[in-house]
């Protein structure tokens, strides 16, 4: 049996409410695998019913999980994908074009990320979300850094662009957005402990305004409302966040 061109790979947890759209998006695709990491909702179910490869273990490293899943892709290309992302029409007709005669390498895809219900065009960046990604990637040209959130990634051949998106459906309450910064700080608290790297105070405040002012003025994120002013004030409390948390987890060692 001849290996597909293109492997879908989504890695998730707990995501039974919005995989099933995530799948359907991919549904063109030679091979769609998904990797549940300590799910324990519907989501597997959810997976096999769509005609996905489906593999569930534990993995507290993100890295570690992303590798692994990669892995067990059989495709000549991978796509990774979230669970909360769609693969856009304009992108699906674009990749049965490109990936036919496109070097090893990988190719960056645009996104379109939708905040509160609207698509968000300015003030992205840092942990809140990107305008575009190396999420599509010929066999071996990509690997996973250590780390439990935001590794290092090691990306290797010709770098391609794409035109066609894929729609990012980020956080659909302000909620969610203060749960996202919980987590992802929390994260990069545990990071900055297990590597001996601590940022100083001077420098957390520093951040806060300097990542404040990129976001809102740099990135354009006053074209957007109040939702570009979330979008800033969210980028700026991140570096601020992780430093209150690394103290604590310095204190409770001690």
């Amino acid at each position: 049996m001849s290996e597909p061109l293109l492997s879908v790979l989504v890695v998730a947890r707990n995501e039974e409410d919005s995989l099933a759209a995530c799948l359907d998006s991919a549904a063109f695709a030679g091979e769609v695998v998904v990797v549940l990491d300590r799910s324990n909702d519907a989501s597997g179910d959810i997976a096999r019913s769509k005609g996905a490869k489906v593999f569930e273990g534990a993995w507290p490293n993100e890295g570690d999980r992303r590798n692994f899943a990669i892995a067990q892709c059989a495709g000549q290309w991978v796509l990774e994908l979230d669970a909360d992302e769609r693969i856009s029409d304009e992108l699906r007709r674009e990749l049965e074009v490109a990936l036919t005669a496109a070097p090893p390498g990988f190719f960056e895809i645009p996104f379109h990320n939708f905040f509160c219900g609207k698509w968000v065009q300015y003030g992205w960046g840092a942990y809140n979300g990107v305008s575009a990604k190396s999420c599509l990637f010929s066999r071996g040209a990509k690997h996973w850094g250590d780390g439990e959130v935001h590794p290092t990634i090691t990306l290797t051949g010709q770098k391609g662009f794409l035109t066609g998106h894929i729609d990012h459906y980020v956080d659909q309450s302000v909620e969610a957005m203060i749960q996202r910064l919980n987590w992802y700080s929390s994260g990069a608290a545990q990071n900055a402990r297990m590597h001996g790297k601590y940022p100083s105070l001077f420098t957390t405040v520093r951040r806060v305004f300097s990542r404040f002012a990129r976001a809102y003025w740099g990135r354009k994120g006053c074209r957007e409302g109040w939702r570009g002013f979330a979008l800033a004030l969210f980028s700026g409390l991140y570096p601020l966040l992780t430093y209150l948390k690394i103290q604590d987890l310095k204190a409770s060692k001690d």
